[in-house]
């Protein structure tokens, strides 16, 4: 009996979840994570709107205030954007280019478990003292004296996350480069997966510079260090330039997959091949690159000089030509197409006059004067969450309807998603439109209350109003999940019926090893060729039937990922740093730190010493049993039953 139909109880699920390599499942546990932190930075985002909807209002404390500004912004960019981006990329990208599962599996899940275990720790602050207060950039002069842990935990849980992320990136390099079926050049590649590609290269080079920051931070507070102490000879601008060498590349690693989920909905439903590929993949890359040119247009007001003003303005305003290259070609693939208006259309067209909103905004900050009389006003605020909101979140709600049939064998309810889409879509822009105004009127960003009477009060309480909308729509979202999971399952190929890739060729449920065979390419959108060339099955394959190689699964990444965060405790309560001195945070003896360090720190390298002395080589299935499991799903598949990736 082959695997398809074996029944599993809950701990042999639960089991399963723990230890799996299966890129599907990871993309799964991705989803889940990345919902459950959009969840609370959306509820923190909310308690703030709430506070500044009347002037003077006391529904929250300046403290308070402070520590949810700071965990919404790192929470929403780093522990939700980042997740739920790595999960569409995690299910869609081996498929797209027709592999059975990433290069390095066991590297996939030590780099979900190091990014969960650190964000779990982040937001432990919560009930052990407090979280950190001193904004998403933790700005040094603000960060070095933040009494309590907070600062500490933030330090530490994005050291730990980011590790995960970094893995995660170097491995889905290699499984593009390498991996693709036969045919598939990098000019066939589809434009998620070169997106993809891009991104993890930004990840490469951008996360080193905050890992090096965090790492300088997590001294001054442990040891007394004075890398940014500037009354000790340290200089806290080094670390705005070491954050935003981060900082702005990151939003491209977040915002170019996101294209690249809208290159992928929109050349369905307007039934037209992608216009100008080239110049898109052409336009990606020069995003890319340019993506470090412009990290000091952030900090025109730090005084760097009117020459490196001017020069971090022009690349700036550069940077905008290959966007506006991608915007006109999304248009012109909708121009003249058969277009079809389902949900994840309706959020690809809502999607462009949104991030074109953004992006002029970010344009005119790019003139050094400008953003001089503008910074940290609100003005700030509404461009960039009309680049995060407006891109990012519109393309992963479009995304999760687009591929929703793929990853769970079910269709989220159109009409339900059509309500909202309009909640989400009007709540938008209800409450970040207005906050330009605020910011033209004055309103600095980052203050918790404001007096009455000066211009403020009916945008703020509009603002408010539409961020509950949002949170309507995220609610009817979820409502939409929970009801698909009752709904029949499809059973199908190409859902949408106008697929192009090769992930539409694939029958739901897919099995575990994804294709029985490895598909050979013909051309760009291989699955409409083979489609319009009247082959059933939508591909063509460069080898026969037999044996397939799979990964074991392992729990060692997550012990390795257990082992980093029992260490960053030892370091937390360091009784060396300057808060502890000063009283102003809990510590423990010094046996008990370095202790705990050694602990934590001896379990991971354990655990890589045991993945390194052990030959695991994987397993074979062999052609009889893929033969069984493909006759076991056909049945499934007839019958109308769940069947497949168990």
């Amino acid at each position: 009996m082959s695997s398809v139909a074996q029944k599993k109880g809950f701990g042999a699920h639960v089991w399963d979840y723990l230890t799996t390599v299966d890129h599907k499942k990871i993309a799964i546990m991705y989803l889940a994570a990345g919902t459950l932190f959009f969840a609370i930075a959306g509820l923190e985002a909310l308690f703030m709107r709430f506070q500044l909807m009347f002037p003077e209002s006391t529904f929250v404390s300046a403290g308070t205030f402070n520590e949810l500004l700071t965990m919404h912004g790192t929470t929403m960019l780093f522990l939700a954007a980042t997740p739920l981006l790595f999960a569409f990329m995690n299910a869609i990208v081996p498929l797209q280019i027709g592999a059975r599962d990433v290069a390095f599996p066991f590297l996939n899940s030590l780099g979900f478990w190091l990014f969960f275990l650190g964000a779990i720790f982040l937001h432990l602050s919560f009930f052990l003292g407090g979280a950190p207060d001193a904004g998403w950039t933790s700005y040094a002069s603000l960060s070095l004296y933040s009494p309590g842990h907070g600062i500490d935990f933030y330090v530490l849980g994005l050291q730990i996350s980011g590790a995960g992320t970094l893995i995660s990136g170097i491995n889905f390099i290699v499984t593009i480069i390498t991996m693709r079926a036969p045919g598939m050049t990098f000019m066939r590649m589809p434009l998620f997966t070169w997106t993809s590609l891009v991104s993890s290269t930004l990840i490469l080079f951008a996360f080193p510079p905050l890992t090096v920051g965090l790492f300088l931070m997590l001294v001054d507070r442990m040891f007394g260090a004075n890398f940014f102490e500037h009354t000790m000879g340290g200089n806290t601008i080094i670390w705005e330039h070491l954050f935003w060498i981060f900082g702005h590349p990151e939003v491209y690693i977040l915002v170019l997959p996101a294209f690249g989920l809208f290159s992928e909905i929109i050349p369905v439903f307007a039934r037209k091949r992608l216009f100008g590929y080239s110049s898109m993949v052409f336009a990606t890359i020069l995003i890319g690159f340019l993506g470090f040119m412009v990290w000091a247009h952030h900090m025109f007001t730090t005084g760097l000089g009117a020459t490196a003003n001017a020069i971090f303005a022009v690349a700036t305003m550069t940077i905008a030509v290959p966007t506006g290259m991608k915007v006109f070609n999304w248009i012109l693939t909708i121009w003249g197409g058969s277009i079809k208006v389902t949900v994840p259309m309706l959020y690809a067209l809502g999607f462009i006059p949104s991030f074109v909103a953004g992006g002029v905004t970010g344009v005119m900050q790019a003139a050094a004067p400008l953003d001089y009389q503008l910074h940290d006003s609100y003005f700030i605020v509404a461009h960039f969450h009309y680049v995060i909101v407006g891109g990012i979140v519109t393309a992963l709600f479009g995304a999760a309807h687009f591929y929703w049939p793929i990853m769970f064998n079910r269709a989220l309810n159109e009409k339900l998603g059509v309500i909202t889409f309009w909640v989400f879509f009007i709540g938008f822009h209800l409450t970040f439109f207005l906050q330009h105004f605020l910011g033209l009127m004055g309103m600095p960003r980052r203050v918790f209350t404001y007096m009455p009477d000066q211009g403020w009060d009916l945008f703020n309480m509009i603002s408010t109003i539409g961020a509950a909308m949002m949170g309507v729509g995220v609610i009817l979202l979820v409502l939409n999940v929970l009801l698909s999971i009752k709904s029949e399952p499809l059973n199908r190929r190409d859902y949408w019926e106008d697929g192009r890739s090769l992930e539409w060729a694939l029958e739901t449920p897919l099995p575990f090893y994804n294709f029985k065979q490895t598909p050979l390419v013909r051309g760009y959108d291989p699955y409409w060729i083979e489609k319009h060339e009247g082959n059933k099955e939508g591909m063509i394959y460069a080898e026969p039937l037999g044996d397939i190689h799979m990964p074991n699964n392992s729990i060692l990444p997550l012990i390795m990922s257990i082992g980093t965060f029992i260490a960053a405790f030892g370091a937390l309560y360091s009784p060396w740093g300057k808060q502890a001195i000063a009283g102003t945070a809990t510590s423990v003896s010094p046996a008990l730190s370095v202790g705990l360090i050694v602990v934590g720190l001896g379990i991971t390298v354990g655990a890589m010493i045991t993945r390194s002395l052990k030959d695991d080589l994987g397993y074979h299935v062999h052609l009889a049993e893929v033969e069984a499991i493909e006759k076991d799903l056909a049945q499934f598949r007839a019958a109308g039953k769940k069947g497949g990736n168990n």
